[in-house]
């Protein structure tokens, strides 16, 4: 049963964070470095070590390159290695995605706003669209900004109507009439404010709304009010020659070459590239109570709200962990197709370390920083996985509209074994699919009962009884079906 349930509507999404809330996209949904007991009397790595550390995880990997920035009092360190063949080596000047380590740019965008008294982050997010565009609400409460920076808005990580036209560059077809559709239709599944759940939209949507309040755009309002003024001179969306001269060769999860990402809609999910020297810069300004930068960190890190997990919260955009007793860090990560990044702070004693990579393979990057700053385990390192075979044209299908009675009588969870279940629910005039742990997307009708995605060559169709009444639902995919069970309403 999870052996189908796996490929099930699997589609490229936007990071990434730990396992657990990890899709497999743009690399992981920020999580916090796992809490193992710390090693006593731990220091930071000299930069053999770190070389040998990576070369390590690139053995196996031909094509990747790994960059690590190490900043404590005593000053900063950059260690690269690879990638090896015709590729100019890794270095201190080498461009690459940083994927949702961008939700910091646009967390900080936020706060350096509030704090100037340009925006509240009580402002309702609504307050920001165009005319005539609607949020969804829930119980009489307004989404605000400070819900879209916090992650506890309510919206998915994904909204259901993104095409996934180019599976290798997913977030590029997506404009913003899509996004004002999507947010006009969406009714929220449960209370704003009362889950974290990590989401690209939110954040992106985070990102289009402040650019709209300060008359500009995202690209604009980064450059203006962090990377200018700190002298990050290579961190932007849109690429000198001469940074494209610079820019990395990215590879997917098999280490195939693989494209970059845009994001023209969501650009504050997850749209930034960098250097490790910007980013080293960006930490020591985030630690620094006297960096231009220092209001918006205070506001970003004032609150905390929960993450479910024991030691762990957020504030605006940080995931602040509690590795130790006394010690407090702040963590983001991110990816992109091609890239894995992420970066670990300890405000309290000075210290930071910046992991960049140019592949999707796992490990990547989460485990290399927090080793390096806490001397956390490493993740056991496994051979690259072979390349799935080229999966065969979808079927052409034709949609047909159906009668709301017919949309409604299919509506309910449908259980394929305990803990694996197909949620499908109303939004707008059509209907979603969502499976357990996976984005909810859109399926279309081609007969009463049948149903079809576009995001993956899949088919539902629906089992009804004598009495017409739906008791389950077969899922046809990739040559197979099976069976669930319809366990409510």
């Amino acid at each position: 049963m999870r052996k189908l349930a796996g490929p099930l509507l699997t589609m490229l999404t936007f990071t990434a964070l730990p396992a657990a809330a990890h899709a497999q996209t743009d690399a992981k949904p920020a999580a916090a470095p796992a809490r193992p007991p710390l090693p006593a009397n731990w220091t930071l790595p000299a930069n053999a070590k770190i070389a040998e550390l990576i070369d390590a995880r690139i053995a196996q990997r031909p094509g990747e390159g790994i960059v690590v920035g190490v900043l404590d009092r005593s000053g900063r360190r950059i260690v690269a290695r690879g990638p090896g063949g015709k590729a100019a080596p890794f270095g201190d000047r080498t461009v690459l995605e940083i994927g949702s380590m961008s939700k910091i740019f646009t967390a900080l965008l936020l706060a350096d706003m509030a704090a100037k008294g340009e925006v509240s982050l009580d402002d309702p997010a609504e307050k920001y669209l165009p005319a005539g565009a609607k949020m969804p609400e829930r119980n009489g409460r307004k989404i605000t900004l400070r819900d879209l920076a916090n992650q506890h808005s309510g919206l998915p990580r994904l909204p259901s109507n993104m095409p996934f036209g180019n599976l290798e560059d997913p977030y590029a077809d997506y404009t913003e009439e899509m996004m004002l559709d999507f947010l006009g239709g969406y009714q929220l599944t449960r209370d704003i404010g009362s889950q974290f759940e990590y989401s690209n939209l939110g954040v992106g949507l985070l990102g289009y709304l402040l650019g709209r309040a300060d008359h500009s755009d995202y690209e604009t309002m980064i450059a203006r009010r962090i990377t200018g003024p700190l002298g990050m001179r290579d961190t932007a969306i849109t690429l000198s020659a001469d940074q494209k001269a610079r820019f990395a060769q990215g590879h997917d999860a098999y280490m195939r070459p693989t494209g970059p990402w845009s994001l023209p809609t969501l650009a504050g999910a997850g749209a930034l590239r960098s250097t490790i020297t910007d980013m080293l810069i960006f930490v020591n300004a985030a630690m620094n109570p006297k960096s231009p930068i220092a209001p918006a960190m205070k506001l970003a890190t004032a609150e905390r709200w929960p993450l479910g997990a024991a030691g762990r919260s957020i504030g605006l955009g940080w995931i602040i962990g509690e590795p130790a007793q006394g010690r407090e860090t702040l963590f983001h990560n991110g990816g992109t197709g091609g890239f894995r990044s992420a970066m670990l702070l300890e405000p309290g004693r000075g210290s930071a370390v910046v992991v960049l990579t140019n592949a999707s393979v796992e490990p990547s990057s989460d485990d290399l920083a927090s080793h390096i700053l806490l001397g956390t385990p490493l993740q056991p390192l496994v051979p690259v996985p072979p390349a799935p075979a080229p999966q065969p044209a979808q079927a052409a299908r034709t949609e047909v509209t159906l009668p709301p009675a017919e949309l409604e009588r299919v509506i309910g969870r449908y259980e394929f074994a305990p803990g694996v279940t197909v949620v499908i629910a109303r939004e707008g005039t059509g209907l979603t699919a969502q499976l357990t742990g996976q984005p909810a997307f859109q399926i279309f009708a081609e007969a009463p009962l049948n149903f079809f995605l576009r995001v993956a060559d899949a088919q539902l169709r629906f089992i009804a009884g004598s009495d017409g009444k739906v008791t389950g639902m077969t899922l046809v995919q990739a040559g197979q079906s099976q069976e669930a069970k319809r366990v409510a309403p």
